[in-house]
């Protein structure tokens, strides 16, 4: 039997997290070495095993991946999360592109100073509520299934959950014009898997506060 895939990341969430989300959701335990320091960074990089000298890097399968993109689709396509065709593949990949955007807003939100992070926070609740939100509620809305593409879950289904808890960590009520939306975190928030990973003790990581923001910076030199 093939060992369980390493996860090689900080010990936070940025890139990795929706990695972990993915494995977890798929049933699959993983293990992860932190990256604590400079050196720990640096060795990896050193030893040849990062193909464009950055993390996350996952190994799985016998191979060394990189880029959390192709990550998560290899992932979502070996677990059966990833459509049954081409066309729910293409639909399974803009509401993934949509929630990366959108997850990408706050997850750099931390790193900002004090007056741009106030702004952008605004701009990330704006954005959620107007651009992106509203997209999944008429989706679940239009073919009144359960789950955002064929009636099965999938990738998009995961990283949309993902997204909402990160909004509602930044403002609790954000779903409150949603009622599809919030019915949908109630359904996909009580699968077995995912009901597991948001339980206390699990490899979900918390939100990024300032501690973890300092270790960021002199690991990564920013």
């Amino acid at each position: 039997m093939a060992g369980k895939p390493k996860l090689h990341y900080t010990k936070g969430r940025g890139k990795m997290e929706s990695i972990r989300w993915l494995l977890a959701a798929a049933g699959v335990e993983f293990e992860e070495e932190f990256i604590e320091t400079k050196e720990d960074l640096e060795k990896l990089r050193n030893d040849g095993v990062l193909l464009f000298q950055q993390v996350p890097m996952v190994e799985i399968d016998g191979m060394r991946m990189v880029q959390t993109r192709a990550i998560l689709s290899y992932i979502a396509a070996k677990y059966n999360l990833y459509g049954k065709d081409l066309k729910e593949r293409a639909w399974i990949d803009m509401y993934v592109e949509g929630t990366t955007d959108l997850m990408g807003m706050i997850m750099y939100l931390p790193f900002q100073p004090a007056d741009t992070k106030e702004k952008n926070l605004a701009l990330v609740i704006e954005r959620a509520t107007t651009r992106y939100f509203p997209v999944y509620e008429k989706a679940l809305k239009d073919h009144g299934q359960d789950y955002l593409v064929g009636n099965k879950l999938s990738w998009a289904d995961v990283h949309l959950l993902e997204a909402i808890l990160m909004v509602e960590e930044c403002k609790p009520d954000v779903l409150s014009a949603f009622p599809l939306l919030q019915a949908f975190k109630g359904r996909i928030s009580n699968i077995p898997t995912i009901k597991k990973f948001l339980q206390p003790g699990s490899q979900r990581k918390p939100p990024t506060d300032e501690k973890f923001v300092a270790v960021v910076r002199k690991i990564f030199n920013i």
